[in-house]
């Protein structure tokens, strides 16, 4: 192929992905819901973290959050069932990639800074009853015992 053609397919992969910080949005709608043992609990009070902010929604519900490099924790509690917690791994975008063609470093940085490169799972379900580690993926089981695995 000859260097005119692939500068050409490289600049036009550059301009349809564009910079996520341009392009893409600092916010994400989520929707959550709550399981127990393959049941779904609904009513469930569910609170979503990461380093951006705090949302809140009621299961099954959607919530608009701001985008992070940073993964999402979600810890959900309900009265009269075992609460539980999960975390889900922020990826990055088709926007990332152009920007670090295009703004090399700095472009990667800017959308790593505001979340905009990311994205969270659109559906996000959370077991009660089972508490997951951020570190490990190790969860917990209401009873004490251990399984590996995890929402991520």
């Amino acid at each position: 192929m000859n260097k005119v053609m692939q500068c050409s397919i490289l600049l036009s992969t550059l301009v349809m992905t564009g910079c996520a910080s341009l392009t893409g949005s600092k916010n994400q709608a989520i929707s959550v819901q709550t399981h127990m043992q393959g049941d779904a609990v609904e009513g469930a009070k569910c609170v979503l973290m990461n380093d951006k902010g705090s949302w809140f929604v009621t299961t099954p519900g959607s919530v608009m959050v701001q985008k992070s490099y940073e993964d999402l924790s979600v810890n959900c509690n309900k009265p009269a069932v075992s609460s539980g917690l999960a975390y889900f791994r922020s990826k990055s975008n088709g926007g990332v990639w152009g920007n670090i063609l295009a703004g090399g470093i700095i472009g990667y940085a800017i959308d790593s800074s505001n979340g905009s490169g990311f994205d969270y799972p659109p559906l996000l379900t959370v077991e009660m009853g089972v508490t997951q580690s951020p570190l490990t993926k190790e969860t917990t089981v209401n009873n004490g015992s251990s399984m590996m695995g995890g929402a991520k």
